[in-house]
């Protein structure tokens, strides 16, 4: 038979594995810090250098346009060039709110949620309600983009799997801590159908919730369905 260890070995295995989630944790955390700050670069240098490049080509082109002899080929395939850049500047323009979303820096949480959850009824068809604080706090970056990504990781799951109808998008502050709550009236959580319940966004939104020092649930809502919630402590922004 195999003696058994000695409780101080368990002790030290123990503190191991403790002090190697938390760096574990810790450095997640900064990747995808690090991760958020390079595609809020990338998307502003789209916007500056490219997208006002193509604002400039298009008026360059009205005005050559308007001294072109009125030669329909010459005016057809100007027309095609006016046509072709309106639609790289639209691309542009999706790519940086893909990597980016500006209205979150610009104008706050509120507008950025409001925007989002309004969008993606629209293109869904779900009917969507916001519930939002009266003042727009101004909250650490990190806490505002691990919300913003924390609705966007619902959305995607609503959009994905829960057959919903109806959507409920909850921001709430009570002073100390903030919570966004993504609930909807679909299948729930690892219903049949719903797919599996951990994947690796969920995972790499419940570390990002960890290494602000907040949570992050989901499960069946009060009345059916799904929620996602996360709450992080308002002055979340390590050190």
């Amino acid at each position: 038979m195999t003696a058994p260890r000695p409780p101080q070995v368990d002790e030290e295995l123990e503190r191991l594995v403790a002090e190697r989630s938390a760096g574990l944790n810790e450095l997640l955390g900064h990747a995808t810090s690090c991760w958020d700050e390079e595609r809020r670069l990338l998307a502003r240098q789209l916007h500056d250098n490219l997208g006002s490049s193509m604002t400039a080509l298009t008026m360059h082109l009205a005005l050559l346009t308007k001294h072109l002899p009125a030669d329909p080929a010459l005016q057809d395939r100007a027309a095609q060039m006016k046509l072709l850049l309106l639609n790289i500047i639209n691309t542009n323009r999706e790519m940086q709110l893909a990597l980016w979303n500006d209205k979150l820096e610009f104008l706050g949480i509120k507008a950025a949620v409001s925007e989002l959850v309004g969008e993606f009824a629209g293109a869904h068809g779900v009917v969507a309600r916001t519930s939002l604080p009266d003042e727009d706090a101004d909250y650490p970056r990190l806490v505002s983009v691990a919300l913003l990504r924390c609705l966007e990781e619902g959305l995607r799951n609503v959009a994905a799997h829960a057959r919903a109808t109806e959507l409920d998008v909850i921001l709430d502050d009570n002073g100390d801590d903030i919570m966004l709550t993504v609930r909807d009236n679909g299948v729930g959580p690892g219903s049949a159908g719903n797919g599996p319940a951990p994947h690796h966004g969920l995972r790499m939104l419940r570390e990002r919730a960890l290494y602000l020092g907040g949570v992050l649930t989901l499960g069946p809502g009060p009345t059916g369905g799904t929620a996602l919630s996360m709450i992080l402590p308002r002055a979340a922004a390590p050190a």
